[in-house]
């Protein structure tokens, strides 16, 4: 389960996608967000979720 920091960042990391890549619909980096989420959904470590996620959806939106 997450805590209230890491959604604030995560949070805060949708806005810094959709600033980014204004060329792709808000639903496909929501989307990308929740894939990224759902591999670490069973981490007991919670630190470093935002930060992999992130690297893993800018990964997946710059492939596309």
């Amino acid at each position: 389960m997450a805590n209230l920091s890491e959604q604030v960042a995560l949070t805060q990391l949708e806005d810094r996608l959709n600033s980014v890549y204004v060329d792709i619909p808000t639903d496909r980096i929501q989307s990308a967000m929740r894939s990224a989420q759902a591999r670490f959904e069973d981490s007991k470590i919670r630190d470093f979720v935002p930060l992999l996620v992130e690297r893993r959806v800018r990964a997946e939106l710059a492939s596309t």
